[in-house]
């Protein structure tokens, strides 16, 4: 399973990195939410790889965006007679010996796209993750009605450690072990935000940020993780 992709101008860079670890078959794709940073290259990944499914948030038809992006992104589709779904809360994915479930969203109207962030439990043996693409605020209060979210080992901050994310509520319940912030070096929005930070270290001191720390790999075999940075930080 491949969850977003970034931009195009990294599109090459993600490919390279599935090709080398032997990736020719993606059974499913998951495009959170149609804002470029998360999809921009998903056409191309759709074109490189054999894809079995592609996964997307159900929005209302006017706020489906006309860019270039996502329109390469359906007619890749087309092309490739991949299948797309819409994603549905209590949906399971089994992926190997691992399982993914579908807690957001709920398919109410939001009037940010950020709420409409497809966000997954992912459970590997004793091991547990939290994936919520940009979710704020408001589709967080949706997960915590689903009851479905728990003590996580890792959670993966949502919209970039945006102050409007990773609330307290939240937080309370799923407790995670280490948090894993994906955000860009000297990003002009001031990712991650001071409060984001003051709250995750409530619960843990193994804060992860891409931008301090480059590419951040977490392997779990069920029992142990292991977590690599591209860079250290010491």
């Amino acid at each position: 399973m491949l969850v977003d992709c970034g931009e195009d101008a990294v599109s090459a860079q993600i490919i390279k990195y599935l090709k080398k670890l032997g990736i020719g078959r993606l059974d499913y794709v998951i495009a959170t939410h149609p804002h470029s940073d998360h999809m921009g290259g998903m056409y191309r990944i759709i074109e490189t790889f054999d894809v079995g499914e592609v996964m997307i948030p159900l929005m209302p038809e006017e706020q489906i965006p006309t860019t270039m992006f996502y329109e390469r992104f359906l007619d890749a589709c087309e092309e490739r007679e991949t299948i797309v779904t819409a994603a549905n809360v209590g949906r399971i994915i089994n992926i190997g010996d691992a399982r993914a479930e579908i807690i957001a969203p709920d398919n109410t109207f939001q009037e940010d796209i950020n709420n409409y962030s497809i966000s997954f439990m992912l459970y590997h043996g004793n091991n547990s993750f939290l994936l919520t693409g940009d979710a704020e605020a408001d589709e967080e209060a949706q997960m915590l009605k689903t009851e479905k979210v728990g003590k996580v080992t890792v959670y993966k901050a949502g919209h970039h450690g945006s102050a409007y994310s990773s609330t307290s509520d939240l937080l309370a319940v799923i407790r995670p072990d280490i948090a894993v912030i994906s955000c860009g070096m000297e990003n002009p929005y001031g990712h991650p935000a001071d409060s984001t930070i003051k709250r995750l270290k409530e619960y843990t001191d193994h804060i992860y940020r891409t931008d301090v720390c480059g590419t951040i790999v977490i392997e779990s075999d069920g029992k142990k993780l292991s977590l690599t940075p591209e860079r250290s930080t010491e």
